[in-house]
């Protein structure tokens, strides 16, 4: 049986959420985003405790990641009263995500789809002390932006094994968002500049994260990603490194 919410399907996931990051309607934004939650412009961030920073953008992404979680779940109950079509569920599922790989790398193409909903009540709200409004902003705000990635982990939690499967599987997206979103609020100065690195390369880095997916819908569709988490966790016992036997 396929189940996507478990060793390479983790990796993907991670590397989906960092790559929705990354992306050109994601990244921009994030200073902004940042000075909301935290109350601090920009430019003084890194004169701020570390606290005074930390704390609300804690509070940030756990929000953001408690709603992509909840679909998570929400996914695989609806693909658990499915069971009976496991077999059409797993050709449906990885045809979708080979859609939406396809979608994600015609964005480079397509500015249209690299677009958000701006809604700047809730910012003025999170600008005044609501973190938690500001990371519910976030999560619907930026699913035209992130819709094709997380579209496509939602696509696989619905295969999972079970509905605690499938929350991790979107906490590992949500982990590859909220890593660097946090990273950058402890280290605002370092980061921008990185950001500037990204943006000269975004194009491969969006290319990259859609081929991960048509891979990964591929795998889904031909059941190959059970073969191939058997060959990678074979591998990492080889290392003593196997932390995908628990999951």
């Amino acid at each position: 049986m396929v189940d996507p919410a478990a060793g390479v399907g983790l990796l993907a996931a991670a590397f989906a959420g960092l790559v929705s990051f990354l992306s050109p309607c994601v990244l921009p934004m994030v200073p902004g985003y940042l000075s909301a939650v935290t109350g601090v412009r920009p430019g003084s961030i890194q004169e701020t405790s570390t606290a005074r920073v930390l704390v609300p953008s804690l509070a940030f992404v756990a929000t953001f990641s408690a709603i992509f979680v909840l679909l998570g779940v929400t996914a695989t109950s609806l693909g658990s009263g499915l069971q009976d079509h496991r077999e059409t569920l797993e050709k449906v599922a990885g045809a979708v995500i080979v859609g939406l790989g396809v979608t994600f790398i015609a964005s480079l193409f397509v500015t249209r789809l690299n677009r958000d909903w701006h809604i700047d009540s809730l910012m003025r709200r999170a600008g005044r002390g609501g973190p938690f409004v500001a990371g519910a902003a976030f999560a619907i705000a930026w699913t035209p932006c992130v819709g094709p990635t997380l579209g496509a982990i939602l696509s696989a939690a619905a295969l999972a094994d079970s509905a605690d499967r499938g929350a991790l599987l979107l906490a590992v997206y949500s982990a590859g968002l909220a890593i660097p979103f946090l990273a950058t609020a402890l280290a605002f100065n370092r980061m921008t500049s990185a950001f500037a690195v990204v943006r000269r390369h975004h194009r491969k880095l969006m290319g990259a994260g859609g081929a991960v997916l048509i891979a990964m819908g591929v795998l889904i569709w031909t059941g190959e990603i059970v073969e191939l988490n058997i060959e990678a966790q074979r591998a990492l016992d080889g290392l003593g490194l196997n932390f995908f036997d628990d999951v």
